[in-house]
């Protein structure tokens, strides 16, 4: 039985939402865990091709708990805390299927952190990102000093990080943060619309390029080319490849099956 967490499957998509509306769904332990434990079933779930990840329509993630934060009182127990955050959100990137984030409020802390960690990030009108933890005499721990510049660039990144101010929704889609943004009455719709494109499309071709892109920021070039060539190869051996290129030329809409 889950806490903190709301889940519904429609396949071929899924809906993760943050339960902790008397938090403003600040990440304690025991959402982040049961976060980790749906994530691991849906990462062997063939039959889910997209995830929407969101808060609600009020408030995305106000970050972590702050009273969790207070316990952490060696530079040990903080290393530790910091990395939970991390292996978190390392889980949600590396999830085969793409995560449309839908962010509504305040997305603050490790909740704009858990935002970075999605594919695709689509905003309602109220939507507020922010990295305040330079306010506290901290820094974000849980892998914004390293995805939000890979996002924006070193110098806005720095922006946000150094003077902990938040930015608005019209901003973050100037800057690429999301990719629309939308009445808040018309977000989960929007982001639903989306999710279920990106589930009709091949689902094998679809998890090699979120693998090839996401590993391509650590890879040299023709360290990633090779591998683009070998899953290309594999990808030449599956029903969809085969019925793809038929389709196309007969003229016909596709019949993908995910294999």
């Amino acid at each position: 039985m889950r806490e903190h967490l709301l889940y519904k499957k429609t396949a071929p998509t899924a809906v993760i939402q943050l339960h902790r509306t008397d938090k403003k769904n600040s990440l304690n332990s025991k959402l982040r865990q049961e976060m980790q434990e749906l994530l691991e079933e849906l990462a062997g779930d063939a039959t889910t091709r997209a995830v929407i990840l969101t808060g609600g329509e009020e408030i995305f993630c106000a970050g972590a708990d702050i009273s969790e934060m207070q316990e952490a009182a060696s530079a040990e127990a903080a290393y530790h805390h910091a990395r939970e955050f991390q292996h978190l959100f390392d889980q949600i990137e590396a999830l085969p299927q793409p995560v449309v984030a839908a962010i509504s409020g305040h997305a603050l802390g490790g909740g704009f952190e858990l935002a970075l960690a999605c594919d695709f990030r689509i905003a309602s009108e109220s939507a507020r990102f922010g990295l305040p933890e330079i306010k506290i005499g901290a820094f974000p721990g849980g892998g914004g000093t390293q995805r939000l510049p890979r996002l924006i660039g070193p110098a806005k990144a720095k922006e946000m990080i150094l003077t902990g101010d938040p930015i608005g929704a019209d901003e973050a889609l100037s800057l690429g943060l999301v990719m629309q943004v939308v009445p808040k009455e018309r977000l989960l719709e929007e982001t639903n619309t989306f999710a279920w494109r990106l589930a009709s499309l091949p689902r094998l071709a679809m998890e090699a390029s979120k693998m090839l892109i996401n590993k391509s920021l650590g890879m040299d070039l023709q360290s990633g080319l090779e591998l683009e060539a070998r899953c290309l190869g594999a990808l030449a051996l599956t029903h969809d490849l085969k019925e793809g290129v038929l389709a196309f030329m007969e003229k016909r809409r596709p019949n993908f099956n995910g294999s």
